[in-house]
């Protein structure tokens, strides 16, 4: 049995890695779990699971866990904070670590479990932007592997499968996206965009932040960045285009012109039973792509104009050092002001395009550089609007 732990189990891929658990109960052994302030989810995941110990958000949910626990007669070690995602991150019992909490918090606790050589499953973005160059030497130091669970990275690593990811091989690759809810309207009704139709994402169940990412394009701005520290890749190698039946995941195209294509329902189980399971292939019952039913698969070029995060994002990522940190917790300070109505839409680019212009440049950010810059940004953002 593979002995998992999972960070943020009750948010949309912690539930969903909890699903994929459940249908191959024999394959894996829950360690411990994170959790954040959902702890009526959390207690009933503890019953289910079963593990050995587990962290929430802060000592205030801690005590009203132990409470709850309490009834149904539950004895566990129960940790808080950021020193609870570092015992979650670093328990010697784990064999893969899913990493599953968006925003920066996951930061420290990705690169003291993989310094304890713990694997990884990485569904937070947030962790490559912000310090991807040194998370992956770090792995590469400790021979550890880290897989992708978002969908376009894990269908990336399986189009790159057949040359062995060697990025000299590789002429471009294509990350999809659905195009979000706003690809077709106007850009001069941006300004009518509530958060309410922002939420509404055509396709795919997420996290409110993922959501609003795909709202702007910021999201597949951060998997633009991702992918070049996943695997190695150039930035005028790495593609975008919208493709709203969110059938075609990625697409790689090699040197002597042939094209692979990873397809498969939009369904994120998949993508987190195949970082659970890699290498090994498992069937679940789960509904399966008919293309039959699918009729068209259309793609179109994205309108950097409309959606200048993702210029930004490509940008960023091409300058390095602080740039992407600053981008991406200003972007995470953002998009909480705007779930919390305290900013209209537009004012998203507008906030991280300044702080990325006004920011001082570092060239080689330490990781506790990283995390002192990304509270700083955020402290700085939300003192101006809040």
């Amino acid at each position: 049995m593979k002995k998992i732990s999972i960070l943020g189990s009750t948010g949309s891929v912690g539930t969903q890695t909890l699903q994929v658990i459940e249908q191959f109960p024999e394959e894996f052994q829950v360690v411990s779990l994170a959790a954040g302030k959902n702890i009526s989810l959390f207690k009933e995941q503890i019953k289910k699971f079963k593990p050995l110990f587990v962290a929430v958000y802060s000592d205030k949910e801690k005590d009203e866990l132990a409470k709850e626990l309490e009834k149904e007669n539950i004895q566990i070690e129960i940790f808080s904070g950021q020193k609870g995602l570092l015992e979650i991150a670093t328990a010697s019992e784990n064999e893969l670590l899913i990493v599953a909490i968006s925003g920066t918090a996951s930061l420290a606790p990705t690169y003291k479990a993989i310094q304890a050589k713990i694997s990884i499953a990485l569904a937070c973005k947030e962790v490559l932007v912000a310090a991807g160059s040194l998370i992956m030497a770090e792995a590469k130091k400790n021979g550890v592997s880290i897989l992708p669970i978002d969908s376009e990275h894990a269908a990336l690593k399986q189009c790159l499968a057949s040359v062995k990811e060697d990025s000299a091989l590789v002429q471009k690759v294509i990350l999809t996206a659905s195009g979000g809810p706003f690809w077709k309207l106007p850009k001069s009704e941006f300004k009518d965009i509530t958060v309410e139709m922002a939420l509404k994402h055509p396709n795919w169940t997420m996290g409110s932040k993922i959501t609003i990412d795909s709202a702007t394009m910021m999201n597949k701005g951060l998997e633009v960045i991702e992918a070049h520290h996943f695997y190695g890749l150039e930035y005028e190698k790495i593609k975008v285009l919208f493709h709203p039946q969110s059938v075609v995941h990625a697409l790689a195209e090699f040197v002597d012109g042939n094209m692979i294509a990873q397809m498969g329902p939009h369904d994120m189980r998949f993508p987190i039973q195949y970082a659970l399971t890699y290498p090994k292939k498992l069937c679940p019952d789960w509904a399966r792509l008919n293309l039959a039913k699918v009729a068209k698969l259309e793609f179109y070029e994205p309108d950097f104009d409309k959606f200048p995060l993702l210029r930004l994002a490509y940008e960023t990522g091409e300058k390095g050092g602080s740039a992407p940190v600053i981008m991406n917790a200003s972007n995470e300070a953002a998009v909480s002001l705007f779930l919390r109505k305290k900013i209209k839409f537009l004012d998203i680019y507008k906030i991280v395009q300044e702080a990325v212009d006004n920011h001082v440049f570092l060239s080689n950010p330490t990781i506790e550089h990283i995390i002192r810059l990304d509270h700083l940004v955020k402290d700085e953002i939300f003192a101006a609007y809040e």
